[in-house]
């Protein structure tokens, strides 16, 4: 499978494996994984408010074996701090990352992370605080590398600017294309994009119909319901396999790090890899694109 390189040297498969979907069940999550690392993917994202940590717990247990590999590389975030009441309350400080990170390997089973990132953000955080907490995790050896989960502008534009992030995850498809027009400025610093939710909630599937009418009622973004279905409609008269058009479309671009996968089964999992690894001609890409919205960020695009 194709590796991508970080800043920091680490290489990362182009395809990952979003861990947020396996549940708390060790016994159907664990051939999951297996089935990830027996198809070349080397990338596992968690968080440590995923499941209230079990997710970490399940991710490092399944991978405890592979760790004399140095291919395999894991990213968690931080951020979300859990309250008594069962919900979570927002915490950018320094003294809750660095606190939090220690919870974070215990659970996962290491001695240091791969990449640490920050869970949101906003331009109200304590920005530089929270860089600062994350440049010296990085001095002391805890972690090789970190970036930031984030949909706002604002904040992404800061952080290029005066961190040194290595990566940005963001929801990125064919059809929520917002993140097109941050590409130029994060490729010129040498960051690479985690896209998340590259089928869309299913609708980039051959289960598109099905989904459309299940969970996407009230449209969404530019789009009513109408709007939505004719386009996916549309694009299906291009290509077929949505699912292997969107993947094409993601790593058509520079700033790609790696396509985020869920999977709460194996059969879902080898459908996204085997998607993955069709082609779908440039034209066709072009095509596709040109019969969907240009989506942009509305909001947080105020630097302060």
């Amino acid at each position: 499978m194709q590796k991508n390189i970080l800043k920091s040297g680490i290489e990362i498969s182009e395809l990952g494996l979003g861990c947020m979907s396996l549940g708390t069940n060790y016994q159907e999550a664990e051939p999951i994984i297996e089935t990830a690392i027996e198809q070349g993917i080397t990338y596992f994202d968690t968080a440590d408010i995923y499941d209230r940590g079990v997710n970490e717990e399940i991710v490092g247990k399944a991978l405890k074996k592979y760790q004399n590999r140095d291919d395999i590389v894991i990213g968690t975030k931080v951020g979300n701090r859990p309250t008594e009441d069962g919900g979570t309350t927002w915490d950018p400080s320094k003294k809750y990352i660095k606190e939090s990170v220690k919870g974070s390997l215990q659970r996962l089973g290491l001695d240091h992370l791969d990449l640490y990132q920050l869970h949101g953000g906003t331009i109200d955080d304590p920005l530089d605080e929270t860089i600062s907490a994350f440049n010296e995790l990085k001095q002391e050896g805890i972690i090789r590398a970190y970036g930031i989960s984030s949909i706002r502008p604002n904040v992404i534009d800061y952080y290029l600017k005066h961190s040194e992030i290595e990566t940005i995850m963001s929801q990125f498809n064919l059809i929520d294309n917002r993140p097109e027009k941050l590409l130029n400025d994060i490729h010129a610093h040498h960051v690479k994009v985690l896209a998340r939710g590259p089928v869309f909630k299913g609708l980039l599937t051959s289960k598109s119909v099905d989904v459309l009418d299940k969970k996407f009622k009230d449209g969404i973004f530019d789009y009513d319901y109408h709007e939505l279905g004719e386009t996916i409609a549309s694009i299906k008269e291009i290509e077929s396999n949505l699912s292997a058009l969107s993947f094409e479309y993601l790593t058509s671009h520079d700033a790609l790090g790696s396509i985020i996968v869920g999977a709460s089964s194996v059969e879902q999992l080898k459908d996204n890899v085997e998607n993955y690894k069709k082609t779908v001609s440039l034209d066709r890409i072009k095509a596709a694109r040109e019969r969907v919205k240009n989506l942009e960020y509305t909001q947080h695009l105020n630097t302060k």
